[in-house]
């Protein structure tokens, strides 16, 4: 099933559960997606639609560290929620182990001494996990081994 057709029957069945919260964030999802859909012209891919997701969670984590930061304990249970609810159509996500075991097999293929190859090592690391980890975390995984 697409994530459209998944989009849609969880709206429905929000609608009908009064589940005002889950409904918003499907809302935005179909926007985000629809808007992706027609600045490019053509159907979304599965990729693409999973980089929409990603930029979904990646804005709703941004505005939750803001909030913190802030002190604003009032909005940040709503943005908690509305992550969780967004996480039901992301792709399960890579844990540290599985990352510094990319980034490890990464930097032995392209030969990597030190942080100079950090670009080149990001490049390779970066396809491979695409969507299924924290940039982040891949960032400070790459940083750690090229350091040692």
């Amino acid at each position: 099933m697409s994530l459209e057709n998944q989009l849609n029957t969880d709206l429905k069945t929000a609608m009908k559960a009064h589940d005002k919260l889950s409904l918003n964030v499907i809302r935005m999802m179909k926007a985000a997606l629809t808007n992706e859909r027609v600045k490019q012209g053509h159907d979304l891919t599965a990729d693409d639609e999973l980089a929409v997701v990603s930029r979904e969670m990646k804005q709703r984590k941004e505005s939750l560290a803001e909030f913190k930061k802030g002190h604003r304990d009032d909005l940040v249970a709503g943005v908690e929620a509305e992550i969780e609810i967004v996480k039901q159509y992301a792709p399960k996500q890579m844990d540290a182990d599985e990352v510094a075991k990319i980034v490890a097999d990464s930097i032995a293929k392209v030969s990597a001494s030190g942080m100079g190859d950090f670009g080149k090592v990001m490049g390779v690391v970066m396809p491979q996990v695409k969507g299924k980890a924290d940039g982040a975390l891949v960032n400070q995984t790459v940083k750690a081994q090229l350091n040692k």
